[in-house]
């Protein structure tokens, strides 16, 4: 991976839907050329999908909380999460807890019902967030080849 291919990759974070016509522009290769870096890395898997962000604001999803569980019963527990609709990730991370789960809700009794519903799994900690200053920051490449 070249200077380029970083550029690349650092507008599409951005904006995912530029046309390869603007975004060879940006990076001053024609659409042809630049159509071909980004099918190489899509190939090599550098690039693995594009994604819409949605405003959880718009579709009544405000409340965000990210819960650390602790369970005995790992694969019933992970089972349950991506079957609920509201949880946006989940983590399996070392520590006293085992999971981190990330969880929009609509209101703040909807978060209860989901904590209480994964409660049948173990024990948690919930941490509602007021704000988030910093979201959805690009990945910077490092130099080393791909």
């Amino acid at each position: 991976m070249d200077a380029l291919d970083k550029k690349i990759l650092m507008i599409l974070q951005d904006q995912a839907r530029i046309s390869m016509t603007e975004l060879g522009k940006s990076v001053a290769l024609s659409q042809p050329a630049v159509t071909e870096r980004v099918k190489r890395m899509e190939e090599k898997g550098i690039i693995d999908h594009y994604r819409t962000v949605v405003s959880r604001e718009k579709i009544h999803k405000s409340i965000m909380a990210y819960i650390l569980f602790h369970t005995k019963s790992c694969d019933p527990f992970v089972t349950h999460c991506k079957q609920t609709p509201d949880v946006l990730e989940l983590h399996r991370i070392s520590g006293q807890y085992n999971f981190l789960v990330k969880i929009v809700s609509e209101t703040l009794q909807t978060l209860e019902s989901l904590i209480n519903a994964l409660g049948v799994y173990g024990d948690s900690t919930t941490l509602i967030v007021l704000s988030s200053p910093i979201e959805y920051i690009s990945i910077t490449p490092d130099d080393q080849e791909v």
